[in-house]
């Protein structure tokens, strides 16, 4: 069963909130980082991107920037922008985005739990991409970046979240630029904290890792590193559990540089043997359907349908829209065998709209985009009961957490 403990969270000052919440650190490269940052000192960009502060071109995995961001957390502490919570605490985090609401519990989620496939995962890792949230947690001893977690509905927690939002004021409320209101409440009752942690123990079997698969990885590892030196609160994690009737999951797309060889026309060719394919007009294609597709290539969108005889639908991997792209189209024709690897592939999430896959291509960089139906949160579940790993960027979850709200310290 869950096992989940309410810490003391490191926060801003009400004033200072609004600032200091900034996008997550790995959907933003450095220019867009320090464009968004510019004139506002206090976003936590400041400790999540710190290469904004350093000169151009410094490596991002460089010893500076994880001093940096120790540095910047420790002026934001001194400065008084962040305090640390005088007492362990749950907190409600809800996000509105265009008219969806979804609300989740803030938390720490037990590092065996993660080890021991409590907390289930889909995704594989990369391991520069965790060395790097590795050393950043080593360095500024906080975890930074929260961990998005879903678990199957439990009515009683559903009602008791609820009604602790109905009663009490947030402490936090404001909407950000991308007009997605963020309100957390925070839960300071023995009692109410008692509860909560006895319902996920007694109720909830597991959960499921959506999004930060290499947040959870490093923190785990992190504690293995410390060994006996590693504090109490290494052995757990920060995490927001969502209920699954909440959450929506979109699209995530791809964009391809070439075509192996192969001219248009004989690529075509190729993919009729596997596919229904239609040709539409300049409008983007947005598949209405799992198992079905739109491709841009030569100014062109065509709508492709998967043929059912290649189609494993008991299969829990084989069944999903992003294998029958990989298997029928990037493995077979275009010999992209490893997603996480081959510089020739691209993802797109479709926070970006199709329009922006439209605009790759057209400008030469990219020579044809895939766009897909989103994942469902049934078949996140499934993949992750049966202990598979979904192929690399298969979900997009929206509305995205905002980090420095509440940062877990590990000393």
């Amino acid at each position: 069963m869950a096992i989940i403990l309410p810490f003391k969270a490191l926060r801003p000052q009400a004033q200072f909130a609004k600032q200091v919440a900034s996008r997550p650190y790995d959907v933003l490269n450095t220019l867009e980082a320090k464009a968004e940052a510019q004139g506002n000192p206090f976003s936590f960009l400041h400790i999540t991107k710190p290469e904004i502060d350093l000169a151009d071109g410094i490596h991002l995995y460089d010893d500076a920037v994880y001093q940096k961001a120790k540095e910047n957390l420790q002026a934001f502490i001194q400065r008084d922008v962040l305090f640390m919570e005088s007492k362990a605490c749950y907190y409600i985090y809800r996000l509105i985005m265009n008219g969806h609401s979804q609300t989740g519990l803030v938390c720490t989620s037990s590092v065996k739990d993660y080890e021991n496939d409590v907390i289930k995962k889909h995704e594989f890792t990369r391991p520069e991409k965790e060395n790097d949230r590795i050393q950043h947690m080593k360095v500024c001893g906080a975890q930074t970046g929260n961990v998005f977690i879903a678990y199957r509905d439990v009515d009683e927690l559903n009602k008791l979240i609820n009604k602790w939002q109905t009663e009490k004021s947030p402490i936090y409320d404001f909407t950000t630029e991308d007009n997605v209101q963020h309100a957390i409440w925070i839960i300071n009752d023995d009692a109410a904290v008692t509860q909560i942690s006895n319902l996920f123990k007694e109720q909830v079997p597991c959960t499921y890792i959506a999004d930060g698969h290499h947040r959870a990885a490093s923190a785990a590892k992190v504690k293995a590193a410390l060994g006996k030196e590693a504090p109490l609160s290494a052995g757990s994690f920060l995490t927001t559990l969502f209920p699954a009737s909440q959450l929506r999951i979109m699209d995530y797309n791809r964009v391809i540089k070439d075509l192996n060889g192969l001219t248009t026309e004989t690529f075509l060719q190729k993919l009729s043997a596997d596919f229904h394919i239609k040709e539409e007009d300049k409008t983007p294609v947005k598949p209405e359907g799992l198992h079905q597709f739109g491709m841009y290539i030569d100014g062109k969108w065509y709508r492709l349908t998967a043929n059912e005889d290649n189609i494993d639908k008991n299969h829990p991997i084989e069944s999903l829209d992003v294998s029958i792209l990989s298997r029928l189209v990037l493995e077979k024709h275009l010999g992209i065998m490893d997603q996480r690897t081959d510089h020739r592939i691209d993802f797109v999430g479709g926070i970006r709209g199709l329009g922006e896959l439209q605009k790759r291509v057209d400008s030469g960089e990219m020579k044809l985009a895939f766009s897909l139906y989103p994942v469902t949160m049934e078949q996140l579940f499934a993949v992750a009961d049966s202990g598979e790993v979904m192929p690399p960027k298969s979900t997009w979850f929206e509305p995205k957490l905002r980090d420095g709200l509440l940062t877990h310290m590990l000393s």
